[in-house]
């Protein structure tokens, strides 16, 4: 069950601005169209588990949550791995991030009422400066661009609810808008993006 793995989060969601589940207070966590749908890239940079390499994979969770407030779960999710990835890969990243083998995502797992079956697809990446293109086959496309003050220096929250649980790396997001659009048949709904954040991560167990 050793595993651990360290890389990047680009976070998108449906909520207007900033997504209120970062707080992780129940108080502030309404979701701001009573329900909210989110997709997430996952860029895997180092790690292993049970000595099967993880470096180089790309992967997308799809989160739909019916609201009004994240705390009440009941959501439906599904993960979309880069068909670049091993079968062995694809096994190990598919129990990491579903929260089977411990970790920051076993606490998000709890939120989670349904699985769909893990979808392998053509994963492509492009970045032009603070502008960053996750591209998922025809499911959709998440969007970010990482916010920077007047000074250059990155436009960040430490320290909130969800940066801690997620173990991000000085427990710090950068402010990301994104522009993301998500379409699968098998989900929920179709959505677009406005909030979104970025943060590097160190996960392990």
């Amino acid at each position: 069950m050793t595993w651990n793995i360290n890389g990047e989060m680009i976070e998108s969601c449906s909520c207007n601005m900033l997504c209120p589940c970062w707080f992780g207070v129940k108080d502030l966590m309404v979701m701001d169209q009573g329900w909210c749908a989110s997709a997430i890239a996952f860029r895997v940079r180092e790690g292993f588990s049970d000595s099967v390499k993880l470096a180089g994979n790309t992967l997308v969770l799809s989160n739909d949550f019916p609201g009004p407030t994240l705390f009440d779960g009941n959501a439906t999710a599904r993960l979309y791995i880069d068909k670049g990835a091993t079968a062995d890969q694809r096994r190990e990243l598919e129990a990491i991030f579903q929260g089977r083998k411990g970790g920051p995502m076993a606490v998000l797992a709890t939120l989670v009422a349904k699985w769909l079956p893990t979808q392998t697809s053509k994963i492509d990446i492009q970045e032009n400066g603070d502008d960053l293109a996750v591209t998922v086959g025809n499911f959709g496309q998440v969007k970010s661009h990482k916010l920077n003050n007047e000074a250059g220096r990155p436009m960040t929250m430490q320290s909130v609810g969800f940066a801690v649980m997620l173990q991000f790396d000085n427990e710090m997001l950068q402010l990301a808008p994104s522009t993301s659009r998500w379409s699968d048949p098998d989900m929920p709904r179709s959505f677009q993006t406005k909030s979104g954040g970025v943060g590097s991560f160190t996960w392990a167990a």
